[in-house]
């Protein structure tokens, strides 16, 4: 059930006129309704993991109340409690999304050096948003465990923020402290809170239906027959592949936060106009922000301090391994890994030269605009991102370095279907506008005054959804990152 659909539609309608009007205020009858619902929903998309993510939920609402009954009285205990959770949370990634890739690779390594091995591969299926729902589990109980927060006494509330249906599937990964706490307390209609949530819905709807699905037709055709098409052509379809991928994510957050606003929870935000960058530490910093800010806080920081008497190379390594973990967060492929192992390398100079512990401020010029040597910077570090995509969408090694070897020499006219192209470039510059001012224009209103300005909020809407509906692509796509 993918969220910018009729059926999704129809849901959400009627889990919030139970949730406003016969639940109004009541907490507890409110997140049992939100339980029912989110596994209603993640059943739709793949009910027979259901079972899975019960049973991971009672084991790890178990282990969080045993750490904290032995956080004071047995340390070890509640040590003990905390690292068999950690394990099983990889546990369940290492099965269902590894297993075959490292018995691949195992398998090709040893055939690569003479010893024939015929391994047969298991048939696993992996069970949507599982990279999502692990690292909750086991930033929980870690919390726990660090005394960040007390264990979680009702098990429908942590049900709750597991399974969370706007969030379950494509993230963003919400905390366990400040989403619990949203629990604890009966939620009313917030008409200032919703009016935001259905501005950021359509938004997200925009993004994802008439961005990132519109500039997704060029792609796919130059990516999906790569082998015939010029370097000029993949050159281009390089350039516009991480604007698709921003589109489509950040557009699939915008709804999910626009959802959980409605319902008068405030998810976690996952991006920060990433474009705006002048580093490519800035734009990790803006960049699926839960993700990179989990993997700060229980990855980079305990190996930090594990190597700070390495000094400045202990960091580097640090942020190197943190990087290759993200990449392989995405999926088990070499190409994944190479993708992490490429922005890792990618903040050598700047930790090297200290810029990386700098946080850069917006410039502005006297009219306003960012100065021109910010712009390049800008440029540099998009063309930085644009490169590693290739590997990041690429199936294989051969097919990024066959893709890479064609732009650097096979040019040629560019291919290009004008009508499709031209509708996803028009999408993409009102998105970037947009973009801009928030960035650079975020005191001021684009019009201030007069009936516009009274009815900005009805106007903004009806804008956003004629913009759907003219240049939307109406059929339903998949958001890049339910693979994930």
């Amino acid at each position: 059930m993918v969220v910018n659909s009729i059926n999704f539609l129809i849901f959400f309608l009627v889990v919030f006129v139970v949730y406003y009007f016969l639940l109004n205020g009541k907490a507890k009858a409110q997140n049992v309704w939100l339980l029912l619902a989110s596994y209603f929903f993640y059943g739709f998309a793949e009910w027979k993991m259901i079972p899975l993510l019960l049973t991971a939920t009672v084991v790890f609402y178990g282990l969080g109340i045993a750490i904290g009954n032995n956080a004071e009285s047995n340390k070890k205990r509640s040590s003990l409690f905390t690292t068999l959770g950690v394990v099983l949370g990889l546990g369940l990634l290492l099965y269902f999304k590894y297993l075959n890739f490292f018995i691949q690779s195992f398998s090709d390594f040893f055939n690569a050096i003479g010893l024939q091995t015929h391994w047969t591969l298991f048939s696993i299926l992996m069970p949507i948003g599982i990279s999502f729902f692990t690292f909750k589990l086991i930033s929980y109980v870690i919390e726990v465990h660090r005394e960040n927060m007390e264990p979680c006494r009702s098990f429908v509330d942590f049900a709750t923020y597991i399974a969370f249906f706007p969030t379950i599937l494509s993230g963003p990964i919400d905390r366990p402290k400040p989403f619990l706490a949203q629990l604890s307390k009966g939620r009313t209609l917030d008409y200032e809170l919703a009016s935001i949530g259905l501005k950021r819905i359509f938004w997200g709807m925009f993004m994802k239906m008439c961005v990132a699905d519109r500039l997704s037709i060029y792609g796919d055709a130059v990516f999906g027959n790569a082998i015939h098409h010029n370097g000029v052509s993949l050159g281009f379809a390089t350039l516009l592949y991480p604007i698709q991928m921003y589109a489509d994510f950040a557009g699939y957050s915008e709804m999910a936060i626009g959802v959980g606003y409605l319902l008068g929870i405030k998810i976690t935000e996952n991006f920060k106009r990433p474009f705006f960058s002048q580093n490519i530490a800035e734009y990790w910093r803006k960049w699926h922000i839960s993700l990179t800010g989990w993997l700060t806080d229980y990855v980079f920081m305990p190996l930090n301090v594990s190597f700070r008497n390495m000094e400045k190379w202990g960091s580097i390594f640090a942020i190197i391994i943190t990087f290759i973990l993200i990449g392989m967060w995405h999926g088990a492929a070499w190409t994944f890994a190479l993708f992490g192992l490429y922005h890792g390398l990618l903040y050598v100079p700047l930790m090297l030269s200290g810029a990386f512990f700098k946080k850069n401020k917006v410039k502005k010029t006297k009219s306003g605009l960012p100065p021109f040597n910010v712009v390049l910077k800008m440029i540099w570090t998009f063309l930085l991102v644009s490169f590693g995509l290739i590997l990041f969408r690429s199936a294989t090694l051969a097919d990024a370095i066959m893709v890479m070897k064609k732009i650097a020499t096979e040019w040629g006219p560019l291919f290009v279907d004008y009508k499709t192209l031209i509708n996803g470039l028009l999408c993409m510059v009102i998105m970037f506008y947009k973009d801009f001012w928030d960035e650079y224009k975020s005191d001021k209103h684009l019009f201030s005054k007069g009936i516009i300005n009274r009815y900005r909020f009805e106007l903004t809407v009806a804008g956003y959804i004629v913009l759907v509906l003219f240049f939307g692509v109406l059929d339903g796509n998949q958001f890049i990152y339910f693979k994930f």
